[in-house]
C-alpha cells in the first residue's frame, strides 16, 4: 500500500530530498510591503536576510490557502496514494495545521493530520522518519493500516528524541511577531541581549541569554554536546553562513565521532526569518536511539 507525504514550506527540507521521496511540499506566504510571495519565489533567501535589516516596515506572513492544500491532496491520489500524511508546523504557532485539517475533510479516512510541535528541522526531520517509513512500507504486503501505524510511530519516536535551539541576534523581530510568550516577552527589557529559545512540543521557552555572539555559539555548542551522539543533526541560521559554518567547524573537531556523517547546513525559510530576524544561529538535533 502506498503513503503519500505532504508538508509545508517552513520544513525546510532540501529539494533532493523532498525530490528523492515525492515529498509535496505547500508554500507558505511571505508578505513585504504589502506585496505576497510565495515561501521560494520572487526573492531568494539570501537576499531576503541581505535586506531584513534596512527594511523600514517588518515583513509579515501568512498560512497557505485551504485550495492549496487540497491541490497537493489530489495530485498524490491520482498518482496511486491509497492514504496521506499531512505533517505540518506547530499549531501553536501558526494556522497551517488547522487549514491543512479543513482542506483534509474533502477527503474522508483517506488523509490524516499529524501537527508536528515544531518548525524548520525539527518539522523537516519529522517528515523524514515518515516518507523513510513509507518507503518500506511501499516494497512489501504491508497492509494500509499496518503502514500507516508504523509511520506514525516513526513520527512520534523522532520527536522524542528531537531538539531544536536558536540564539537569535535581536529581540525586535520575535516580540513584534505577536508570537512571544510573556516569559520572553521579558526578556525585550533588556538592553544588548541575544536571547537562547527553545521550541518543545510548540512551545517556545528561553533558555538564557547572553551578551556576545562568541558566548551564544558556546552556549549553543553545549546544548547540542548534552544530546551527542546524535542521529540527524541540521546547523540553521538566518543569513549567518560563515558562522554556522565556524559552528559546524568547531563541532566536528570536538566531536566528530559522535555526530551523523550526513549534516544539514540550512538558511532558514523567509517566513520563519521574518519573525526571528537575520544573523541567527541555530540546530534541529535527533538523539540517538540507543541513548
Amino acid at each position: 500500500m502506498k503513503l503519500g507525504i505532504v508538508t509545508d514550506s517552513t520544513s525546510d527540507l532540501p529539494a533532493d530530498l523532498i525530490e528523492r521521496f515525492g515529498i509535496e511540499v505547500v508554500p507558505s506566504i511571505l508578505v513585504i510591503e504589502g506585496k505576497q510571495y510565495a515561501d521560494g519565489e520572487g526573492i531568494s533567501r539570501n537576499d531576503f536576510y541581505a535586506r531584513l535589516p534596512a527594511m523600514i516596515k517588518f515583513p509579515t506572513t501568512a498560512a497557505p490557502s485551504i485550495g492549496e492544500f487540497s491541490a497537493r491532496y489530489q495530485k498524490l491520489f491520482a498518482l496511486g496514494c491509497d492514504h496521506i500524511l499531512s505533517i505540518h508546523a506547530a499549531s501553536q504557532l501558526t494556522a497551517i495545521c488547522n487549514i491543512a485539517r479543513q482542506a483534509a475533510a474533502d477527503f474522508p479516512n483517506r488523509v490524516t493530520i499529524v501537527d508536528s510541535g515544531s518548525l524548520s528541522l525539527g518539522l523537516g526531520f519529522q517528515v523524514l522518519a515518515a516518507a523513510e517509513s513509507a518507503e518500506s512500507g511501499a516494497d512489501t504486503s504491508t497492509s494500509l493500516s499496518a503502514s500507516l501505524e508504523a509511520a506514525l510511530a516513526s513520527i512520534a519516536d523522532t520527536r522524542r528524541r528531537l531538539h531544536v535551539s536558536a540564539a537569535l541576534d535581536t529581540m525586535d523581530f520575535l516580540r513584534r511577531s505577536g508570537r512571544v510568550p510573556a516569559a520572553i516577552t521579558i526578556l525585550g527589557g533588556m538592553l544588548n541581549i541575544k536571547p537562547m529559545v527553545e521550541l518543545t512540543d510548540g512551545v517556545l521557552k528561553p533558555v538564557g541569554v547572553v551578551r556576545t555572539t562568541g558566548q551564544a555559539d558556546e552556549r549553543m555548542a553545549a546544548f547540542l554536546r548534552a544530546g551527542l551522539p546524535l542521529e540527524r543533526l541540521a546547523i540553521l541560521h538566518t543569513g549567518a553562513e560563515h558562522r554556522a559554518r565556524n559552528f559546524l567547524t568547531r563541532l566536528m573537531d570536538e566531536s566528530r565521532r559522535e555526530l551523523p556523517r550526513d549534516i544539514l547546513m540550512v538558511n532558514v525559510t523567509t517566513v520563519i526569518g521574518a519573525h526571528v530576524g537575520p544573523n541567527g544561529l541555530g540546530f534541529a538535533s535527533v538523539r540517538s536511539a540507543t541513548q
